[in-house]
């Protein structure tokens, strides 16, 4: 993902840079199961689909498909 959105925009970002923000994502979408999880009561796997689907539905809603 980063090597492309640095080819994308032509950006160059040194390898520290990209560890930090794999990081950052990283833990963001851990603490989204968590919280996932913690709102359905559903096992981190499952939460991870639930995390995952509301993602593709959050996109599509923002590019005009669905409801």
């Amino acid at each position: 993902y980063f090597e492309w959105v640095q080819n994308l925009m032509n950006y160059y970002w040194s390898a520290d840079e990209v560890y930090e923000k794999l990081d950052k994502k990283m833990t963001k979408a851990f603490w989204d199961v968590i919280a996932a999880k913690e709102k359905y009561n559903i096992d981190m796997r499952t939460a991870s689909y639930a995390v995952a689907i509301q993602r593709v539905v959050d996109a599509m809603k923002a590019r005009g498909f669905g409801y």
